[in-house]
């Protein structure tokens, strides 16, 4: 036995929500119908505008259609503009009998949201401004859309994205550069820099002495580690003690006096005091490194000083200096990304 034959379901968007409402009929049949409606009379005012112009005239003119036009002027202009006035009069009726609607059924807060939120709607009555009234059909395409319904082929949806994103782009590129300006202004005021370093520094002194806590430990500590376990490294920094303190010893006039009136073993004993102290210099270097780099001495270290450093004084004009500079130079490169004009990368302007 064959399946029964379903009805033809709309083409649903699969990145729409599974838990859409399912459409009403007589809400889509008639969201449909106005959509239909609304863009006739819009295509009709457009039309009737554009061949009322004086534009129009001089093109008439051109191609000798002069007739024509003077036909259309005196026959179908006066019956388009009563019928633009009936129809005008349909939307307000329709637009109260919606807004009874919606306080019967407490769609709103308040019964008087209703004109609020359908502003463009309540506008688009008056005559001048008729042109609101392509919002409506915008906002019920959009409702169709959201419900699976195709209402335009998708490179015309793709083509549409695409200009939008293109005219916010621009607008947002806009405001932003107007604000780097007037930022930049701002940072001219030594006042107002001395306020941004205070509230960029002064304020965060406690992140930036955990932040130089943990590069001490990720950069330096490792370093310094792998200077005192290369026996090279090691040799240079006991050495070089070695070395300062025998120097220390040879450059003290009243030991090299003293051991001088000591007849016969002065000379001997000075040689050896010097070599005992270079002894002495490697030695302490050597235990001096080790204690240091214990862990239970090296990270109380690395402690105070990521604390000392964290302390620094925000008045110091060197360091004004420098943080204005820095402040520039990323305004700069801000600018320079926000005036690159994403749209021209885009696929769409291959087509």
């Amino acid at each position: 036995m064959s399946a029964p034959h379903s009805a033809a379901k709309p083409t649903i968007d699969p990145k729409l929500s599974p838990e859409r409402p399912k459409p009403n009929r007589f809400k889509l049949t008639y969201d449909i119908i106005m959509i239909i409606v609304i863009s006739i009379d819009l295509f009709l005012i457009s039309l009737d505008a554009i061949l009322m112009s004086s534009f129009s005239g001089n093109v008439a003119g051109w191609l000798s259609l002069t007739e024509a036009l003077s036909w259309y002027r005196e026959v179908l202009h006066e019956p388009l503009r009563t019928l633009g006035g009936f129809f005008t009069l349909f939307l307000i009726f329709e637009l109260l009998v919606r807004w009874a609607i919606a306080i019967k059924e407490n769609v709103y807060y308040r019964w008087f949201f209703f004109p609020f939120v359908h502003w463009y709607e309540v506008l688009g009555c008056f005559p001048q401004l008729r042109a609101l009234r392509l919002f409506r059909v915008v906002i019920i395409g959009r409702r169709l859309y959201q419900l699976g319904y195709q209402v335009l082929p998708q490179p015309w949806l793709n083509r549409i994205k695409f200009y939008i994103d293109l005219v916010l782009e621009e607008l947002s590129d806009r405001v932003i550069l107007t604000a780097i300006d007037n930022y930049r202004q701002q940072l001219t005021n030594p006042v107002t820099q001395k306020s941004l370093i205070k509230s960029s520094l002064g304020d965060n002194r406690d992140d930036i002495e955990a932040v130089l806590l943990d590069l001490l430990r990720s950069e330096l500590v490792p370093k310094l580690r792998k200077i005192n376990n290369s026996s090279t490294g090691e040799d240079i920094i006991a050495q070089e003690l070695g070395h300062a303190i025998q120097d220390g010893i040879a450059n003290t006039p009243e030991l090299h006096r003293l051991l001088r009136l000591i007849p016969i073993a002065g000379g001997l004993i000075e040689s050896q005091l010097q070599s005992i102290a270079h002894n002495i210099g490697v030695n302490t270097a050597t235990s001096l490194n080790a204690r240091l780099l214990d862990d239970k001495n090296l990270d109380p270290l690395m402690m105070a000083i990521a604390k000392g450093v964290a302390q620094l004084d925000i008045d110091h004009p060197a360091l004004n200096t420098l943080i204005a500079k820095i402040i520039s130079d990323s305004l700069i490169a801000f600018e320079a990304q926000v005036k690159i004009q994403q749209w021209k990368h885009q696929d769409m302007l291959r087509f």
